[in-house]
């Protein structure tokens, strides 16, 4: 099971609500990426955005309002 460190992934975001809207973001892409190209994905789209995002590969833009808190 892929357990990643949440304090690794929120040092970048303010919220976790910001985290889990913006990885699902991503895995969404992910996935009609994969659908385009007519791929098959064998690991779960959440995982890879996730590893995307630790990797700084995937950046989460916040509100303003979220950033000067």
């Amino acid at each position: 099971m892929f357990n990643p460190d949440l304090k690794e992934l929120l040092k970048d975001c303010n919220s976790r609500y910001s985290l889990v809207v913006g990885t699902a973001k991503r895995a969404r892409e992910i996935r009609e990426e994969a659908i385009e190209r007519e791929e098959h994905i064998d690991v779960k789209t959440v995982s890879t955005a996730i590893e995307e995002i630790i990797d700084g590969k995937y950046v989460i833009e916040e509100p303003a309002e979220l950033k000067s808190k």
